[in-house]
């Protein structure tokens, strides 16, 4: 099968090549998935679980990917849930990665039925930018309606899902980003935006939560504007910043089929729309993820036509 395969960590998505891998088998509690769209996280090459498996041996090359929507074309032994010729979509384990490829084995637990309905390429696009905002959101920061969100890249992937989730969760929802990014902030739902390169962040006040995309000093500055008994919630990595009167988590989305069930129907019925900026073949995935100008939107590889 053909397969986007990196063996160099510090070349990044440059180290890319296309190649021809085995077609993988299924395991016990595996699908077998003919990948028809995937998704590919940006930082996902700096993982150290993209490069060794939970023993920590080296596991290169590697083929990556997470995100993914396709058919099941075969069951490993014990698996339940799923059935082959399925419409299926989620999230491969990163320790397995995977899916920029025309098949891939994933744990059946981590994909939920695709509705004939729903195009492959918004179902590889919403797994992880919607489990993320749902999980932050609703299990880790508990939101509830009345409460003020400050989402931190409102345009991006992610970003565009807190928002609009946040929106629906009967919140207010105050976005950042650079300048151009205002106006797709505000077509997302956001009701105000912060320019953090221009404008004074501190400027929005007190907050209930902080969705954080970045860390660093905005991570910190963030923390600041946490009222008593709020919650600064960051997918940056583990943070230093405390509120005075808050809490800060920091997570990993683990797959969730029921919430991917929600976050679907929520796609079907127009409450979510995607972001995806460019969607390519996977003959063309590696120029696709090396280009220079700034990326608007998630990029999705169509595998097959």
């Amino acid at each position: 099968m053909k397969a986007i395969v990196v063996t160099d960590q510090a070349a990044g998505t440059a180290g890319m090549k296309l190649a021809e891998r085995p077609e993988p088998q299924a395991a016990i509690n595996d699908v077998v998935v003919q990948v028809h769209a995937s998704g590919f996280t940006w930082d996902e090459l700096t993982w150290p679980s993209t490069w060794t498996d939970r023993l920590g041996r080296d596991r290169t090359p590697v083929i990556p990917g997470q995100e993914l929507a396709g058919v099941v074309t075969a069951l490993g032994y014990g698996t339940t849930g799923l059935s082959v010729g399925e419409r299926v979509f989620g999230l491969s384990d990163s320790y397995r990665g995977g899916t920029l490829a025309e098949f891939v084995a994933v744990e059946a637990r981590n994909l939920a039925p695709l509705p004939g309905d729903v195009d492959f390429t918004v179902g590889a696009s919403v797994a992880m930018s919607g489990l993320t905002a749902w999980q932050g959101l609703f299990q880790h920061g508990r939101l509830q309606a009345g409460q003020s969100v400050l989402a931190h890249g409102a345009a991006g992937a992610v970003g565009t899902m807190v928002t609009q989730l946040a929106r629906q969760a009967g919140a207010y929802v105050i976005g950042t980003g650079r300048a151009a990014d205002r106006q797709k902030a505000l077509d997302f739902g956001a009701q105000e935006f912060v320019d953090l390169e221009n404008d004074a962040l501190e400027d929005v006040g007190k907050v209930h939560l902080v969705f954080d995309v970045i860390g660093g000093d905005i991570g910190k500055r963030s923390a600041r504007l946490i009222r008593a008994g709020g919650t600064l919630v960051t997918i940056a990595g583990p943070t230093e910043a405390r509120p005075a009167d808050g809490r800060t988590i920091d997570f990993v989305l683990v797959s969730d089929r029921a919430e991917l069930g929600e976050i679907v129907q929520r796609v079907r019925d127009g409450r979510l729309r995607t972001n995806i900026g460019n969607i390519a073949t996977l003959d063309d995935a590696v120029a696709a993820f090396n280009r220079t100008e700034r990326r608007k939107g998630k990029t999705i590889i169509r595998v097959r036509p």
